[in-house]
């Protein structure tokens, strides 16, 4: 074999071996599973704020990973889940929280839901209502409207009689 070749093996060799040397199980984050338990669930409260629709708990990002740690630490510090949230609303806002506290600043929040349904029901309401008035008025007709109403059906059925009568001679003509 050429000494290139082998070069070439070695290097394929090693390209497919190195990433099995690299991997490695991951390592849980506390040797306590307690402690970890407690953090997850902290953790699993607590919004991501780099992705918006994940806990900390589930976010691979930067900051959520840090916002974990942080959490680990204040609670092997002993500190409770109500004083960590209030720790993370002070320095984040309550956008931080999955499920903030009712207060004057989140009632848009949890009342915003219902609200616009509110509105979308009224607007159904005052459409349907609409919608049935301009029915009702369009089923009654006065004795005149009535009388041109049968008149232009009359002129109609005629005319379409008139219609399918000369395409019968015709085609009757042209078949002799």
């Amino acid at each position: 074999m050429s000494p290139l070749r082998n070069i070439v093996l070695l290097l394929v060799l090693a390209l497919l071996v190195s990433p099995m040397v690299m991997a490695k199980e991951a390592a849980p984050m506390s040797t306590d599973p307690v402690l970890e338990k407690k953090v997850n669930k902290i953790a699993s409260e607590l919004r991501c704020l780099v992705c918006q629709n994940q806990t900390i708990a589930d976010s691979h990002a930067e900051l959520a990973v840090d916002l974990k740690n942080q959490v680990r630490e204040m609670v092997k510090a002993g500190q409770s889940q109500k004083q960590i949230n209030e720790y993370m609303v002070k320095r984040y806002g309550d956008f931080v929280l999955y499920r903030p506290a009712f207060k004057p600043t989140t009632m848009l929040l949890w009342a915003g839901p219902f609200l616009l349904l509110l509105i979308g029901l009224t607007v159904l309401v005052i459409n349907l209502r609409k919608r049935m008035t301009m029915v009702k008025d369009d089923e009654v007709l006065s004795s005149e409207e009535n009388e041109r109403l049968k008149s232009l059906l009359i002129d109609e059925s005629a005319q379409q009689n008139k219609t399918g009568q000369e395409k019968n001679n015709k085609g009757k003509e042209d078949k002799s």
